[in-house]
């Protein structure tokens, strides 16, 4: 097998929002680089299922509502 045909794997540091931090391996840039997160798995709606935080302001959701209001 080829050895440029895979990208390096090893470990880098990933800092969440919150500051903490772990490590991990991956491709992402070189040995003991830092990734340094701008949106939080921990707390982001789209992780963790929470509806509350997304707000639909006449947007698709109401048009929709409108057009189909006396339907059934």
């Amino acid at each position: 097998m080829k050895s440029e045909g895979h990208p390096d794997y090893h470990f880098i540091t990933v800092v969440m929002t919150d500051g903490t931090e772990y490590q991990t391996r991956s491709t992402y840039g070189k040995e003991g680089d830092r990734l340094v997160l701008d949106i939080d798995p921990t707390t982001h709606a789209a992780w963790t299922g929470d509806t509350n935080a997304l707000l639909d302001r006449g947007g698709r959701v109401s048009r929709f509502k409108d057009k189909f209001k006396g339907f059934m």
